[in-house]
Formats: structure tokens, sequence, C-alpha cells
């Protein structure tokens, strides 16, 4: 796969408006996969969503067994789309309730982010879910002895199905090495991977320049 320069980064300025039905520049999407990723659970778990889709942009869910990444299931999770509720999880593996120091699930997910980067993860989550863009993200939390905690968070998308609910799956890993409980999350880097130039159809897109210099896209219907 080409590497191209990823959609977002820390301190990046504001970019172009896009308009309906124009292609994305190179540098908006990246269609390096899982070699962006930092964390070995969320590149093997890439990869099979990745072989899942073939050539869509987004897999069935039905698509995804879990017999192929059985030994990853403790760190993946679904997620409602259900941007009133927070997005709440559906399922929630036992690493990540462990992680999180309950059992989350109908706990909205959104809600487990801090300040400004909860309306980012919003935001991110969204265009995942309606535009099927993976995205891969960094994260840092807070241990309970206090000591900050770096993950790397990856979002999934299903192909829509007629009369279903929407729905978006994910990966939460700490790099760190840690078991502590962890709360506050703060968004610190993000990207989408996994695609080539994008045509955006009939809706448009703008780009929305928000804290940090994060660049996120929201949809005007």
């Amino acid at each position: 796969m080409d590497a191209a320069t990823s959609i977002a980064h820390n301190n990046k300025g504001p970019a172009p408006w896009l308009k309906a039905g124009q292609f994305c520049p190179a540098d908006v999407t990246s269609r390096a996969g899982s070699d962006t990723m930092k964390h070995p659970s969320n590149r093997e778990f890439f990869a099979y969503w990745d072989e899942a889709r073939g050539g869509a942009a987004a897999p069935d869910r039905s698509r995804l067994g879990p017999e192929p990444v059985r030994h990853l299931l403790g760190d993946i999770f679904v997620l409602s789309y259900d941007p009133a509720a927070g997005y709440p999880f559906r399922v929630a593996g036992t690493r990540v309730c462990a992680l999180l120091g309950r059992d989350v699930k109908g706990e909205g997910f959104s809600a487990l982010f801090a300040g400004d980067s909860r309306h980012e993860i919003e935001d991110i989550l969204g265009v995942v879910a309606e535009e099927m863009l993976a995205t891969i993200a960094g994260i840092t939390a807070t241990a309970a002895d206090g000591t900050l905690v770096h993950l790397e968070l990856l979002l999934l998308p299903f192909n829509p199905r007629t009369n279903a609910p929407l729905s978006l799956t994910g990966l939460l890993a700490p790099l760190d090495g840690g078991h502590q409980t962890v709360d506050h999350f703060k968004l610190t880097s993000w990207r989408h991977v996994g695609h080539e130039r994008k045509l955006f159809g009939p809706r448009a897109l703008r780009k929305l320049a928000v804290a940090r210099g994060f660049m996120v896209y929201e949809g005007l219907r």
C-alpha cells in the first residue's frame, strides 16, 4: 500500500473546504493501514477488518466472526451509533471493562473523555460510522495512582444494513503495558487510515479546526 500523508496531526492548521462531489486531496486520507499503528493488537484487528471488507469501504458485520480474533476479543468493543446517548457500548471485552474498572455495557463511550476531547471524539465517531473511514487515535488517560497512561484506539466502521441499527467496532489497548484502571481520557492525535482519495457525494463535508489543531469532518445535510 502507498502511504500518503495522514488526514490530521496535532498543530496542523485549517485546510480548504471540501465541496460535494469533490475528491479529497492526497493528504486528506491515508491508504496506509496497519503500518501506521503502534500496538500489535490494533494492527492485527485492522488487517482482519481490511481483508473482510474486500473492495468495499467497510465489511458487513456478519463477516467479522469472533474465531479468527478470539485472542483479541478482550480488547474489542462495539458501539451503537447513537450520538444523543454518547455512542453507548453494545459490547465491551473483558480487558476493556477491567481497564475502566467496571462493566461499561450501555454507558456512553464519549463520556470517557474529558473537556474538549469529548466533542472531538464525538465528531470522529460520526465520521467513522457515516463516512465509513477507519481511524486510529492516540489517547492519554489518568491511572488510579495519578500517573499518565498512553493508549491507542482503533475505530472501524461496518457497512450499513437496511432496517438494522448503525454501529461501529474498535479496539482499545494501553501502550504502556500497565494494568491499572484509568479514566479522564484525552485525545492527543488521530488519522484516518486504509482509504484512497475519497469522493464525497450528495452531501457536503467541511473541515472544522478544533482544539490543538485537530481536523474533523462535519456532515452537512
